[in-house]
């Protein structure tokens, strides 16, 4: 059996940094994955990871190009 730990909207709210109506609107959307506990809306922790890895954005390498035309 998965011992994997469910996450309460607050938790995953406080995990990303965000107001709780921001986790509850991605269980509405269905844009993360959640478990149904009665009338409780639980969010497996790998889900969370999964989403944060989705939504990361890798910077931009710098080419050659850098600050052209630019009057030092």
């Amino acid at each position: 059996m998965n011992e994997e730990r469910l996450l309460n909207v607050v938790q995953v709210a406080q995990i990303l940094g965000t107001t709780v109506r921001f986790p509850r609107r991605l269980v509405e959307e269905r844009r993360i994955t959640f478990v149904k506990v009665g009338r409780h809306v639980r969010i497996p922790e790998s889900a969370v990871r999964e989403y944060l890895a989705a939504h990361t954005v890798a910077p931009r390498r710098r080419g050659g190009a850098g600050l052209q035309g630019v009057a030092a």
